[in-house]
């Protein structure tokens, strides 16, 4: 049916030029435009898949299966990733009178076996809200987090990227648990 060697004979290559072409739509006018404003030294965001899911009337994209989220040195990992989206319009190009439209990440919603991983502190959860503008991550749902050695649980932790700090919510029948490991003295 399909000409040897065309991508269309080999769903990996469909799904996998179909995933590189969603994210390059996406997140290149949401990088432009954040390069623009506040740091223009933002490494570029790599999004691995099994599948993914453009919804364009709803300003979103879900990335399903085995979800690998890269920028820098910050890592997603999930079952499942709802990438929300807004669309603004941009200046218009010097000479030009139209605007082309660029989209800009909202937020992020990940369902399933959530890591999410900064240099040496890593979070677990079963959900993760991440909100873009803040750089702020919340994790439910069994929710816990490492930094080095030490450890806390709790309902909810609020992690900020930015500021490199979090706050620990208990779920309403237990408290906050921390597991502070001292670090042992060197001998001279």
């Amino acid at each position: 049916m399909f000409a040897k060697g065309s991508a269309m004979g080999h769903p990996h290559r469909v799904v996998h030029t179909t995933l590189f072409l969603g994210v390059f739509v996406l997140l290149s006018g949401m990088m432009v435009q954040r390069a623009a404003a506040e740091q223009p030294d933002q490494p570029p965001i790599s999004i691995e898949a099994d599948r993914m899911v453009s919804q364009e009337n709803k300003n979103s994209v879900v990335f399903i299966g085995k979800v690998d989220a890269r920028q820098g040195a910050l890592t997603i990992k999930t079952d499942e990733m709802t990438v929300f989206y807004s669309e603004k319009k941009g200046a218009a190009p010097q000479g030009q009178q139209n605007a082309q439209p660029t989209n800009q990440v909202e937020k992020l919603i990940c369902t399933g076996n959530v890591k999410i991983s900064q240099k040496d502190w890593l979070g677990t959860g079963e959900r993760l809200d991440y909100f873009a503008k803040e750089r702020k991550a919340v994790l439910s749902g069994n929710a816990k987090a490492w930094q080095g050695q030490n450890m806390v649980t709790g309902k909810t932790i609020v992690y900020y990227l930015d500021e490199k700090r979090s706050t620990v919510e208990p779920d309403g029948n237990s408290r906050v648990r921390a597991i502070i490991r001292p670090e042992a003295k060197q001998q001279p």
